[in-house]
């Protein structure tokens, strides 16, 4: 698989994405629904704290792609869904900096939204992988 960054302008990337990637040759995609700050039993975590909220959906982000034998650097899209997305740009270098750390950019995409399917969920990750 070869990926190609596709930057016509350059200021994405100091914000940690690609505006397109073309992804070419051989390959495995994986779709990753949205992952939350849910723990393994499927209960909510962390009510109210959007960084241990972003934290534990990077997290859970990671599980999906580990289990599928891959890692952050196999992502080549990301949805982000947040509540308050005041609230979530100071903490916005927690997952700009574990992208950063894979070596990746991936397209990305950040959306305001009224609530999340779960109560209490501020923020959501949903993502598109390639092998």
């Amino acid at each position: 698989m070869e990926r190609t960054a596709v930057n016509p302008v350059t200021w994405s990337q100091e914000m940690g994405f690609n505006q397109g990637e073309v992804v070419s040759g051989e390959a495995r995609t994986l779709y990753i629904s949205g992952q939350t700050a849910m723990n393994a039993a499927g209960g909510p975590e962390h009510d109210g704290d959007i960084a241990a909220q972003l934290a534990l959906a990077v997290a859970n982000l990671e599980a999906v792609l580990t289990a599928a034998g891959m890692s952050l650097a196999n992502l080549v899209r990301l949805n982000v869904y947040t509540t308050d997305v005041d609230a979530l740009f100071p903490h916005y270098g927690v997952l700009a900096g574990r992208l950063g750390a894979a070596g990746v950019a991936p397209t990305t995409t950040m959306l305001g939204v009224a609530r999340l399917a779960i109560p209490g969920q501020m923020v959501e990750l949903e993502g598109t992988a390639v092998a």
